[in-house]
C-alpha cells in the first residue's frame, strides 16, 4: 500500500481520536460561549489559572460588576475606569465578543444619582441629564470596543408591571426609551439589549413584550434581550423558557441566555429569581453539601445543563450568547446570596478549576 493511501485511511482515524476538549470549540458557531468576569480576581490577578480557563473555554466575555453605574461613578463626576478598562482590554487581546453591564440598572446606582445636594429627589429633568451623561460618558469612553451593552436591567416585575424604582418613579416609563436612545447616540454600532431575570414567567414575558413593542413603535432602536438563567434543578420548566426564547424571537430580536447557573441548594421561598436586595439569615439546614455534592444530586444537576443546551442546540437560529454568570464554583455569587456563607456547585467548572463532566457530554451533543 502506498504511503498517500495509509494516510488517506489514517487521518480519519486520527481526526476521531482527538476529542475536543475546548467548551468553546465544541459548542463550534451555533452562538458565542460566554463567561461574567469578576475582574480583580480573574484577570488582573496574580493566578493565571482563571485566565487560562477563560481563553481556552470561551469567547464572550461580560463585565460582571466593573461597569455599573454605582462602580464608576461612586460620585457625582468621578469617573473611575480603572476595572472597566482592564475588562475591554483583556476581551480585545484574546479577541473575545465583549458586552457591557449595564448602563441603567436600580439596583447599584449610588444613591447620589437620584439626590440634589440638600438631599431632596431631583427633578425629571435632572434625573434625564444625569442619566444621558452618565451613558454617553460610558458608552463613548468603549464605542467602537465594545459589542453589546445591557442598556437596562430589571425593570419589569413578575405579573408585567413597571418595577417602581427610582427612575420610573421620577422619569416615568419614557426612562426606557432614553435610555436607549441616549446608548444609540452615543455608539450607533453596538447592539443594545434589555436583560432580566425570570423571564419565563408568563407574566413578565407578556410585560417585557409590551415593553418592547412599545420602544419598536417609537422608532428607538433595541436589539435584543437577555434572559438571565438564574435556574434551580426544578425550575423553571422548560417547556415556559421555550415559550419566551420564541416570544422574544418574534419580535425580531436576537436572545441571549445572559447570567446562566444552576443552583443546587434549597431556597428559601421555593422558585425565586434573582432580585439581589433579598437575603436570608444562616441555617445549616439550608447548606446541605458543604463538602460536595451526592451523586445523585450530581446527576440530577448534570442533567438539568445538558437538557439546558439540548433547547439551545434546538433553538440555535434565534440565540446569539449563552453566558455563564462566573467561571467556577468558587466564584460563583450564588455561594452568598439569597444566603451568605453556603457552599453552591451552579457553574460548569469546579473549585479545582477543572471542567465538570458534563461539559464533555455537552460538547459530545453539539459535536453529533
Amino acid at each position: 500500500m502506498s504511503y498517500s493511501a495509509l494516510l488517506f485511511i489514517l487521518i480519519p482515524f486520527f481526526s476521531q481520536a482527538q476529542k475536543i476538549t475546548s467548551f468553546k470549540d465544541g459548542i463550534g458557531d451555533k452562538f458565542y460561549t460566554g463567561a461574567a468576569l469578576n475582574v480583580p480576581q480573574t484577570i488582573v490577578g496574580n493566578d493565571t489559572t482563571i485566565q487560562n480557563i477563560i481563553t481556552e473555554h470561551f469567547n464572550a466575555i461580560v463585565s460582571g460588576n466593573t461597569m455599573k453605574s454605582g462602580w464608576l461613578q461612586r460620585k457625582k463626576g468621578e469617573f473611575n475606569f480603572n476595572w472597566a478598562d482592564a475588562f475591554v482590554d483583556f476581551g480585545e487581546q484574546n479577541d473575545m465578543f465583549i458586552t457591557g453591564h449595564t448602563l441603567v440598572w436600580h439596583s447599584q446606582a449610588p444613591k447620589w444619582f437620584f439626590t440634589d445636594d440638600d438631599g431632596n429627589q431631583v427633578s425629571r429633568e435632572e434625573m434625564i441629564r444625569r442619566m444621558r451623561d452618565h451613558i454617553y460618558t460610558v458608552v463613548g469612553r468603549y464605542k467602537g470596543r465594545i459589542d453589546t451593552w445591557d442598556v437596562v436591567n430589571e425593570a419589569i416585575e413578575d405579573d408585567g408591571s413597571w418595577r417602581e424604582s427610582k427612575f420610573y418613579k421620577i422619569i416615568g416609563e419614557d426612562f426606557i426609551k432614553l435610555a436607549f436612545q441616549f446608548a444609540h447616540e452615543a455608539d450607533p454600532e453596538a447592539e443594545l439589549y434589555y436583560n432580566d431575570y425570570s423571564m419565563s414567567n408568563p407574566g413578565r414575558r407578556a410585560g417585557v413584550v409590551a415593553m418592547v413593542k412599545s420602544l419598536q413603535e417609537a422608532g428607538i432602536p433595541i436589539h435584543g434581550i437577555g434572559m438571565q438563567g438564574h435556574l434551580g434543578l426544578d425550575y423553571p420548566s422548560l417547556d415556559e423558557f421555550e415559550k419566551s426564547i420564541l416570544a422574544f424571537s418574534e419580535l425580531g430580536l436576537k436572545v441571549s441566555i445572559t447570567e446562566l447557573d444552576i443552583t443546587v441548594l434549597p431556597s428559601p421561598w421555593g422558585d425565586m429569581g434573582a432580585d439581589v436586595s433579598t437575603n436570608v439569615s444562616y441555617e445549616e439546614r439550608m447548606n446541605p453539601y458543604p463538602d460536595g455534592l451526592p451523586k445523585k444530586v450530581q446527576k440530577k444537576f448534570d442533567q438539568r445543563y445538558l437538557d439546558l443546551y439540548k433547547l439551545f442546540l434546538k433553538h440555535e437560529d434565534k440565540i446569539d450568547r449563552v453566558t455563564l454568570w462566573g467561571v467556577t464554583d468558587d466564584h460563583s455569587w450564588k455561594n452568598n446570596w439569597p444566603i451568605k456563607g453556603r457552599t453552591d456547585y451552579p457553574l460548569l467548572f469546579d473549585r479545582e478549576n477543572q471542567p465538570k463532566a458534563v461539559v464533555q457530554e455537552i460538547i459530545d451533543l453539539y459535536q453529533k
